[in-house]
């Protein structure tokens, strides 16, 4: 597979330099010194990297999934021979700031070249995305003590991390968690119990595996809080870490099995074992952990990790929907099937299928999905570099807010619609499509978890209309809409963009009338019964406030010696979005108001 089926590299040009103006970070202190050609040089690296290691692996790994013996877990040797080229290359630790050996990249730039990784192979990207978002997290709230201990490890690919919230028997009801971390009275913790569902968990590919792991303190009478009160945060590693930074002895973290996994098969995923005694560190049972933090604050600092793993699974799912796109559009210009309607004479070649009007529909359909959540995915992380950078504390906070309301949108929208891309992708290779000789099957599969983990999509839905659109007393909705407005505003200078601006404008409206009108229920469970259809109408409409704006950024190159077919292109789509896309919202929002009861008022008993 070539660099060029698995991203657009005049769509990314586009995206981060024409429309979202990335070069202009380079003003700020944080990246100063930085330049468009550093920008355009790593994103090159990205896609050699992706082209030359990950890519070439990408089916081996599906079909030869990681192994358990019974004691250790066998991962194909390519991965670690990519996941080492990527960290030699500085990219695992790209986005850190230089006093922790990173290259202090926007983080705009360097998550459109991770998607570049994403979509040669997603399995092995997984354990880098893990490991940034383990180390941010540590970064952002852990001790010196601790940072130094880990993060530079990470930083240069010797150290992996993960995430280990669910369990066997919560799921994704934290409160529930029943993992125990007991103090030991060195200002360390044994911990005791089973996650469930943790990608890279337990491998070969790396000398140690840092778990960051959420379990309750015990209080004075031995008894868990109910609750997510009483949840902390530890750093567990699978061997103990000496001082002298070597990789000590085995911690009492034991795989209790793999999981086999419909797809992103390469990416181990594991139940994990903490304090049964296998292993006993220093003479005793118990995993060996530090707290994170302060005690009882430990969600909290989940969620810096969850939230930044929520954007990847966005990206994630935008970029296998990109180079399904890319995949259908390259067979759908070779493939030879079928005449014209206006040509019918069977003695005439048949023609490319990309010659049928309902081919170019599916294409444009996946376009508009696919490079729309491209656009959502980079415009998240050029909001997390405004929080990072900005001079004014107010400009930071009005940022950090709207990517709050945004991310719940980052993660379901792109991972539904992503989805679906791939399904068309399948249905423009015909029968060829179904099967393992072509790579958008695999694509499908691999795109079908991200509607599931780091939050379901109604999961999603209940925090977007539950809690998100009503924060600081409805603020993230004024700061959308004061976006949304001006978008609205710049499209009118453009004859073929008004309609859209007028679509825009009152589906926004209406939008923003039935969330008044939800938050007005006083019974609750009636509010977020119709959650799902709520996040689908609020993901369309946010959408399509990213294409008209595009389009706007398009319209003006067209105007210049700048502007070209990949210029029109772009208003191709936002056009289709507008015309197939925008009339959705007003089924959501049917059965929002009035609420429409029949999720809620029918028994179990009648399913």
């Amino acid at each position: 597979m070539t660099k060029e089926l698995f991203l657009s590299r005049s769509d990314l040009d586009f995206l981060l330099f024409d429309w979202l103006k990335v070069e202009a970070l380079t003003e700020r202190t944080r990246f100063a010194g930085q330049d468009r050609f550093d920008y355009a040089a790593v994103l090159d690296t990205y896609a050699r990297i992706a082209a030359d290691l990950f890519a070439p692996h990408n089916k081996k790994s599906d079909c030869h999934e990681p192994s358990f013996d019974g004691e250790n877990v066998r991962v194909i040797d390519e991965v670690g021979v990519a996941m080492r080229a990527f960290s030699a290359a500085g990219l695992m630790s790209a986005a850190f700031p230089p006093e922790r050996g990173g290259m202090g990249l926007p983080s705009a730039v360097e998550r459109a070249g991770f998607a570049y990784l994403m979509a040669a192979n997603v399995a092995t990207a997984g354990y880098a995305f893990l490991t940034i978002g383990n180390a941010n997290l540590l970064m952002a709230h852990a001790e010196p003590e601790q940072v130094a201990k880990y993060v530079p490890p990470m930083g240069e690919g010797r150290f992996f991390g993960t995430m280990c919230l669910s369990e066997p028997q919560a799921g994704s009801s934290l409160a529930d968690i029943r993992t125990k971390a007991l103090p030991t009275g060195d200002g360390r913790y044994r911990l005791f119990g089973n996650k469930m569902w943790i990608s890279g968990g337990d491998h070969d590919v790396s000398e140690n595996i840092v778990h960051l792991v959420l379990a309750k303190i015990p209080d004075a009478n031995g008894q868990l809080l109910p609750g997510v009160q009483g949840i902390s945060l530890f750093t567990v590693p699978r061997r103990l870490v000496n001082e002298d930074g070597s990789v000590g002895e085995r911690n009492d973290v034991a795989l209790a099995g793999v999981n086999h996994k419909m797809g992103q098969r390469g990416l181990v995923n594991c139940l994990l074992n903490f304090g049964e005694g296998k292993f006993k560190p220093e003479g005793e049972a118990g995993a060996l952990g530090e707290i994170v933090g302060e005690p009882g604050k430990g969600l909290a600092y989940m969620f810096h990790m969850m939230n930044e793993a929520r954007i990847s699974v966005g990206l994630t799912a935008a970029s296998l929907a990109y180079t399904g796109y890319l995949h259908a559009l390259d067979y759908a210009g070779t493939r030879t099937q079928g005449r014209t309607r206006n040509h019918r004479d069977p003695a005439s070649p048949p023609v490319p299928i990309i010659e049928h009007a309902d081919v170019r529909r599916m294409l444009l359909a996946q376009k508009a999905y696919a490079s729309g959540a491209l656009a959502l995915c980079l415009y998240a992380a050029r909001l997390n570099d405004d929080v990072h950078s900005l001079a004014d504390a107010a400009a930071r906070d009005h940022s950090h807010l709207l990517l709050e309301l945004l991310t719940p949108i980052v993660k379901s929208w792109t991972a539904q619609w992503g989805l679906a891309a791939n399904d068309l992708a399948i249905q423009v290779h015909g029968g060829y499509g179904y099967t393992r000789e072509y790579n958008v099957e695999q694509f499908y599969r691999d795109n079908r978890i991200n509607p599931i983990h780091e939050g379901t999509f109604g999961i999603q839905a209940i925090d977007l209309l539950g809690r998100k659109t009503v924060m600081e007393h409805g603020a993230a909705m004024r700061l959308l809409s004061a976006r949304i407005a001006a978008t609205v505003e710049g499209a009118t200078r453009f004859a073929s963009l008004r309609r859209h601006a007028s679509v825009l404008q009152a589906e926004w409206r209406r939008l923003l009338v039935v969330t008044e009108k939800l938050h007005g229920l006083k019974d609750a469970e009636m509010k977020l019964a119709n959650a799902g259809p709520y996040l689908e109408a609020f993901g369309h409409v946010v959408v399509g406030w990213l294409w008209l704006d595009q389009a706007v950024a398009a319209s003006e190159l067209l105007q210049g010696p700048q502007g070209s077919d990949f210029h029109r292109g772009k208003l191709a789509a936002c056009d289709y979005f507008f015309g197939w896309e925008m009339p959705k919202v007003a089924a959501w929002i049917a059965v929002l108001d009035p609420v429409e009861r029949t999720p809620l008022d029918t028994p179990a008993g009648w399913l």
